[in-house]
């Protein structure tokens, strides 16, 4: 199943991200953490893949397990900036052999002191021609609702878009964000811009007070006021917070499906007991 088939349907749309581990040790509680998940039935899952490439094959092997066992399509993610063309080949080749067919093109994020002259790729626009020479994937890309933190402005932030757009991306994924009225300004803009592929939106839902400190030294995500209240209120109440953050996640995506936005994606943290109390919020809506 292509993933931009899926999303450009009428139906409201729910998926979930899963991270694979860093280590072989690890492997088995975070693969049945993404069973657990998998098993939720979301409409797809996206499987990231670790900085420099080092997870590739863990990444696979989830991808093809939720694909294969659990009859979820899987969404492999594919970063660039630290491979090489030889790299990348041996990649996009073992995701084909697994029949995994949809692969979400990243750059990747850029290490502290990396030589980025180096590089074989130096922007997401430039893995999506690869991997299109290798089959017939369905590609999606990356971007970003408060402008990407390199980017010297929105103009030339949604100009680079526009080219990945371009160049093949058939779907966008946002960054997260915690202010729903910053997507629909973003989506307003692009779409001027004649960027006009689905754009699936990312929800983080935030269940503890130190995810904060992580979300902002990685996305810039605006906080509002209503956010910083809760996480104030109820931060030293692990239970509580946890139970806030599921609720206020909840209704970001109530109000996106109510204002037209049929596809959301859940940043879920490898944690089933987030994905399942979401979709139990929603179990009326999403079915």
């Amino acid at each position: 199943m292509r993933i931009v088939d899926l999303i450009k349907g009428e139906k409201p749309i729910l998926s979930m991200e899963v991270f694979p581990p860093k280590t072989s040790d690890k492997f088995e509680s975070i693969k049945h953490a993404t069973e657990e998940i998998a098993s939720l039935k979301p409409d797809f899952m996206s499987v990231t893949y670790g900085a420099g490439g080092g997870t590739s094959d863990f990444t696979a092997d989830i991808a093809e397990n939720i694909q294969k066992n659990y009859g979820v399509p899987a969404l492999a993610h594919l970063t660039c900036l630290s491979s090489d063309k030889e790299k990348i080949e041996s990649v996009v080749e073992n995701l084909k052999a697994k029949g995994i067919n949809n692969i979400l093109a990243l750059r990747g994020d850029v290490p502290d002191g990396f030589d980025r002259s180096l590089c074989h790729y130096r922007y997401a626009s430039e893995l999506i021609d690869d991997i299109k020479s290798h089959g017939d994937f369905c590609i999606g890309g990356a971007c970003y609702p408060e402008t990407h933190p390199e980017s010297e402005n929105s103009y030339e932030d949604i100009k680079n878009l526009k080219l990945k757009v371009e160049k093949g991306c058939e779907f966008l994924t946002t960054q997260m964000f915690f202010d729903n009225n910053i997507l629909y300004n973003f989506l307003y803009r692009i779409r001027e811009a004649g960027i006009n592929v689905p754009v699936v939106a990312g929800i983080m839902p935030v269940t503890n007070a130190a995810q904060i400190k992580r979300i902002m030294s990685i996305s810039q995500a605006a906080l509002p006021q209503r956010f910083i209240r809760i996480v104030d209120r109820y931060g030293t109440k692990p239970e509580a917070m946890k139970q806030a953050g599921i609720i206020y996640a909840t209704e970001q995506v109530i109000d996106l499906y109510a204002n037209g936005i049929n596809a959301v994606h859940i940043y879920t943290m490898n944690k089933p007991e987030v994905a399942s109390a979401i979709m139990s919020n929603l179990s009326n809506i999403i079915r």
